[in-house]
């Protein structure tokens, strides 16, 4: 198997510096991680939406279905986060990821698991913050990224270097903007030890999500996404009839009650699950507009390796 070797590939014990990012739905099974992982990346399920039972039954498939790296994504605030934990310290995960929560609340018993951990964040304050509580890693989040992005819309460009230079003994990972080969090579360049990638992974034949999500993510151009919920919860989503809605009332200064009606009306589970592009948050990033086909997982890993290497050998030596 093809190996290139990083600080995140040495830390998780990975073949290549490639994360496929949790993304709610669309890897909330096993099928799509296994692939990730099974092609030498990390393969990560997103344990958000999950009930306790299915979420056991997704472990022990990604248990039996690997011997490679894999990771489980958990958002700190989602409702019985506590049991999720106790469920996730019982199968003992090789890589918990961990965001939108302080990572104290869980680090020590992860530890003490022989669980690696990382921690996403936002901005250098969180980073530094993170790195003093003593995680195994970061995913940086650029503005480009789909669903949540840094409420200050740094890009991942300027947001990389910044926490590189400000925790440089900390393996970084980052996400958003990053759809190729020439992606990785850039965040590699900018000191990063891997990218995640997720809005190209939504767009592969093990996703777990509605064909019309994905027929929407594959017609989508770079300039086609957009930030809205504003002071409620910023997400970037594809343009529909729902982020439209929301920019008109964002834009008009409509009471806060009347932004978080519309904005809680509409769930990225409609969209997700039930194929409703229209009204549904169709969260995807910008790199939507560079991705131009569905394909198998394990194809999508081949490609960014290839594109990597033939990225390198572009770039003008001295």
């Amino acid at each position: 198997m093809t190996r290139l070797r990083t600080s995140v590939t040495d830390l998780l014990g990975l073949d290549l510096p490639i994360i496929q990012a949790g993304m709610s739905w669309a890897s909330s099974s096993s099928p799509l991680p296994l692939a990730v992982s099974n092609s030498g990346g990390l393969g990560v399920v997103a344990a958000g939406p999950m009930r306790l039972p299915d979420l056991a039954r997704v472990l022990d498939e990604m248990a039996a279905g690997t011997d490679r790296p894999w990771a489980v994504n958990l958002p700190l605030y989602r409702a019985g986060a506590d049991e999720v934990i106790d469920l996730l310290l019982a199968r003992r995960p090789p890589v918990l990821i961990a965001s939108q929560g302080g990572p104290r609340r869980y680090l020590e018993r992860f530890h003490a698991a022989g669980t690696r951990c990382l921690h996403v964040v936002a901005g250098v304050s969180h980073a530094l913050k993170a790195a003093a509580a003593g995680v195994d890693g970061l995913v940086v989040v650029g503005a480009e990224a789909g669903g949540h992005p840094p409420p200050g819309m740094v890009t991942t460009q300027v947001l990389v270097r910044a926490v590189v230079s400000a925790v440089p003994s900390v393996p970084v990972i980052a996400s958003g903007g990053v759809a190729d080969g020439a992606g990785l090579a850039a965040m590699l360049a900018l000191g990063a030890g891997a990218a995640q990638f997720g809005t190209r992974f939504l767009a592969s034949s093990e996703a777990t999500v509605h064909p019309s999500y994905q027929e929407a993510v594959i017609a989508a151009g770079v300039d086609d996404t957009r930030t809205v919920g504003h002071g409620l919860g910023v997400i970037r989503a594809l343009s529909n009839d729902f982020t439209t809605r929301m920019a008109e009332l964002e834009a008009s200064g409509a009471e806060e009650s009347v932004r978080r009606k519309v904005f809680q009306d509409s769930s990225l589970k409609d969209a997700a699950l039930h194929g409703d592009v229209v009204s549904g948050k169709v969260e995807a990033g910008q790199s939507a507009g560079l991705i131009a086909e569905i394909l198998p997982a394990a194809e999508i890993v081949s490609r960014i390796t290839d594109e990597y290497a033939a990225a390198v050998r572009r770039l003008p030596q001295f």
